[in-house]
């Protein structure tokens, strides 16, 4: 009988250390690493969270108050972390306490929750378990350290992405729209030679790409005005660089190539780092009616018939331009459409 409970002290212990040390790991990967990575406790953690905000979502009558709701999860989900870290690591050396013979599991459990949180109001009986005390206050601290010191880098890249954002919606009017963009860079004659503006663009889908695979949870932050996403402003940009290249005659300036080749890869890299990676399924949240619809061959032309109206040189062969338009477009479609739902992402004209 002794060596049972000999075994099983080990095995507790082990069991312990094994959780600190995953959960540790996961903290030091998700804000330290400088690389996109899959950290599986924090997508158990977002997807619990998300579960209980989709189904206080699914009670709103309309997208206003469905985004009311959303706006909060990303926040919420953020700060869920470090409790679930911290809450996983207070399991971690409460088992190794009790392994270690300290009392009890509640005994062990509120040693582990005193020095977890750095108070120290309980004694630790032996030498090894006062230092184990002390590794467990350290990580304690570091745990709400990480997150706290990169809280100014999250809200940083944030802020970023919503200046470009904002900015499209000026230039593209609500709801946005790629012929309505197209009909600003054309302002003075120059929608082949925007190099400038299109060289911005391509620095905007390198950051997303960045900074929404190595920090996911930027996905879900909202755009401080309803109307607006990263996701619509994305496809808006890409949209214009395909009618550029289906449904306007002359040389487009390569510029414009590269943003659609950046645009395209961001989108599709995020895309696959939660379709894929994780296994994440879009919300259920926009219903029918609210949908990004794609555009049809109808709809083409009468972006060919609102370009030529704006005094664009529009392709005479516009059968072939739709033709390129759809080739074009199948490179970013599945992203955009998957992220819209996944993100719950408004409505826009696709064209």
């Amino acid at each position: 009988m002794d060596y049972f409970w000999i075994l099983l002290r080990i095995l507790t212990a082990l069991l312990g250390l094994w959780l600190i040390i995953i959960t540790v790991s996961a903290a030091i990967r998700s804000f330290v690493l400088p690389r996109s990575e899959t950290v599986r406790l924090n997508v158990w953690v977002y997807t619990g969270v998300r579960f209980l905000f989709d189904l206080v979502a699914r009670t709103g009558r309309n997208y206003a108050q469905r985004d009311r709701v959303m706006a909060h999860y990303a926040p919420v989900a953020l700060v869920a972390l470090p409790i679930a870290w911290e809450a996983l690591v207070g399991l971690g050396y409460t088992g190794i306490y009790w392994a270690l013979g300290e009392g009890s599991l509640e005994a062990c459990y509120r040693l582990s929750s005193s020095y977890l949180l750095t108070l120290g109001t309980d004694k630790l009986r032996s030498t090894g378990a006062a230092a184990l005390g002390f590794s467990e206050a350290s990580l304690g601290l570091l745990l709400l350290t990480l997150l706290l010191s990169y809280l100014p880098t999250i809200y940083q890249a944030f802020s970023r992405r919503e200046v470009t954002v904002a900015q499209l919606e000026l230039r593209a009017g609500t709801p946005v729209s790629a012929v309505a963009l197209l009909v600003w860079l054309q302002r003075n004659g120059a929608h082949n030679h925007d190099e400038r503006q299109w060289a911005a663009w391509e620095r905007w889908f390198v950051e997303i790409e960045e900074s929404h695979t190595s920090l996911p949870i930027l996905t879900f932050f909202r755009s401080p005005q309803a109307g607006r996403s990263w996701v619509t402003a994305g496809s808006l940009v890409l949209e214009t660089a395909n009618l550029l290249f289906s449904a306007l005659e002359g040389r487009h300036h390569p510029q414009v190539e590269l943003t659609f080749k950046a645009g395209s890869l961001a989108l599709n890299r995020v895309y696959r780092f939660f379709d894929v990676q994780v296994g994440t399924e879009p919300s259920a949240l926009q219903p029918a009616s609210d949908p990004v619809e794609a555009p049809g061959r109808a709809d083409f032309m009468t972006a060919c018939d609102e370009l030529l109206a704006a005094g664009l040189p529009v392709c005479p062969d516009r059968a072939a331009g739709w033709l390129h338009y759809q080739e074009h477009r199948s490179r970013y479609a599945p992203a955009v459409d998957f992220l819209a739902r996944l993100t719950m992402a408004p409505g826009s004209k696709p064209v």
